[in-house]
């Protein structure tokens, strides 16, 4: 499959995990909504989308003890005011709907987020099911900025940009063989028997 050319579709995620993608320490994302979404429900509204860091809501304790540090670090780094940094796009391989507890848990190795607060995100909304996306990370060969906007504040999960983003000669973060093993020992930790 070809990557696009540019995006102006931004899914926010915190920075920390960002950094867990890019990384291949992590493949999943867990989403249910933000507090203003449309129907406060999340939607995939694309399969490819930039991955647009936010520092809001992530906190030490919800994060493993071994990713403390790289996010008091990361808390601690410069952010600009007037411009969005993108470095990478993810693109969309699975997506799986979770309303058991022990699911979550048993796929804590799928992820750098304590298990209590895995459980916490399958818990909100509880007649909901938990999306886990099994997603592919690309690192751009450069990073973009754009310029921020108030329209692009708030609990929203999804932005579309003013200005598309270029995405050049991006990489994925993952060999084929290397996403593909790790997502499928993650589904397999999901299958409950």
């Amino acid at each position: 499959m070809s990557a696009p050319r540019t995006s102006s579709l931004a899914l926010k995620e915190w920075a920390i995990t960002e950094l867990a993608l890019d990384r291949g320490e992590q493949i999943v994302l867990l989403r249910k909504g933000g507090i203003r979404e449309e129907d406060s429900e999340f939607r995939l509204r694309g399969s490819e989308f930039l991955l647009y860091p936010t520092y809001e809501h992530q906190r030490e304790e919800l994060v493993k003890p071994a990713w403390r540090d790289e996010l008091r670090g990361l808390a601690a780094e410069p952010r600009n005011a007037v411009e969005i940094r993108f470095s990478h796009w993810a693109r969309v391989d699975q997506v799986v709907e979770v309303t058991e507890k022990r699911a979550i848990a048993a796929m804590a190795p799928c992820y750098i987020w304590t298990p209590d607060y895995a459980e916490a995100r399958l818990h909100w909304k509880p007649s909901s099911p938990l999306l886990v996306l099994l997603v592919r990370a690309h690192r751009l060969e450069k990073e973009q900025t754009v310029p921020l906007q108030a329209a692009y504040a708030g609990c929203t999960s999804w932005v579309n940009l003013a200005t598309p983003v270029s995405l050049g000669a991006s990489s994925p973060v993952l060999s084929d063989a290397e996403f593909r093993g790790r997502a499928v020992s993650c589904l397999e930790l999901l299958r409950l028997p």
